[in-house]
């Protein structure tokens, strides 16, 4: 199997079934890889993160999950769906999704509590991850009084605290400032040296040299346009611009317009 762990072959799915969303994806994910994908607003990404999670699932085509076909029926198995949960995790987009809880501490803890993890186990790791993100003073607070990088810090706890072997994150940089970028990708090189396997959404193309091994471009068609190393694709600047991830940016200089290719630097939605 080449340490595959995701295995996708002619992926569709529509909304509401005449929506397309996804058309004819074939993609294959191997432990360890920091796997990066981008594209215009619209094009599928986030849905993609979505099946690979096992939220929804393909209209046709198959997935497959460390060389098994899985499909909505198998998450009616407890058994089943506890072992996947607890290999893989989510970080959606928007923060709000996934912070519900009274407290920040019961955010965090809710995703193992609700797994079956030990008691003494979970403080383990709820001490771990408070002093791997800094967040020992947002533990009490309600989410609602987060800025929106403190959420995303949260966020990425509730997930973390799994420990999931493969951590999946739609948009982490979006809305954040410099420094708290620094931070969360300093955080995701450091969980993918350590053996995590990291699937990323982004418009940030500033970050996807550093975090990539490959990228996955999406075109409007809703499909892969094209696939590879990182230093390659975004060296394509017709392939970017083609696809709304670059604009041409002009200025006058000595009575000259003079233009110049410039690349997306994020916080846009899918």
């Amino acid at each position: 199997m080449d340490n595959i762990i995701f295995e996708l072959s002619d992926v569709h799915f529509s909304y509401l079934g005449k929506f397309p969303a996804l058309c004819g994806v074939n993609m294959n994910i191997r432990q360890g890889e920091k796997i990066t994908l981008i594209g215009a607003n619209g094009c599928g990404k986030s849905t993609l993160l979505s099946i690979l999670d096992g939220l929804i699932f393909p209209d046709k085509g198959s997935v497959k999950f460390l060389g098994k076909e899985f499909k909505e029926t198998d998450f009616t198995d407890e058994n089943f769906s506890k072992n996947f949960r607890k290999k893989v995790g989510l970080v959606f987009q928007n923060p709000e999704v996934q912070l519900f809880c009274p407290t920040v501490k019961e955010d965090i803890v809710f995703g193992p509590l609700a797994l079956g993890t030990e008691i003494a186990e979970i403080q383990r790791r709820l001490e771990e991850i408070i002093d791997l993100l800094e967040i020992k003073d947002l533990l009490n607070r309600t989410p609602h009084q987060l800025s929106i990088g403190e959420k995303r810090k949260v966020t990425i706890a509730s997930t973390l605290i799994i420990h999931p072997d493969i951590l999946i994150l739609d948009e982490p940089t979006d809305g954040l400032d410099p420094l708290t970028t620094r931070h969360i990708i300093d955080l995701l090189l450091q969980l993918n040296e350590a053996g995590k396997t990291i699937i990323m959404a982004t418009h940030d193309l500033h970050i996807v040299q550093e975090m990539s091994d490959f990228v996955y471009v999406f075109s409007n068609n809703k499909t892969i346009i094209k696939f590879g190393r990182p230093d390659v694709i975004l060296k394509d600047m017709a392939l970017l611009l083609e696809n709304n991830l670059a604009h041409i940016h002009s200025h006058r200089h000595k009575d000259k317009v003079h233009t110049h290719p410039h690349l997306h630097s994020g916080h846009l939605t899918d």
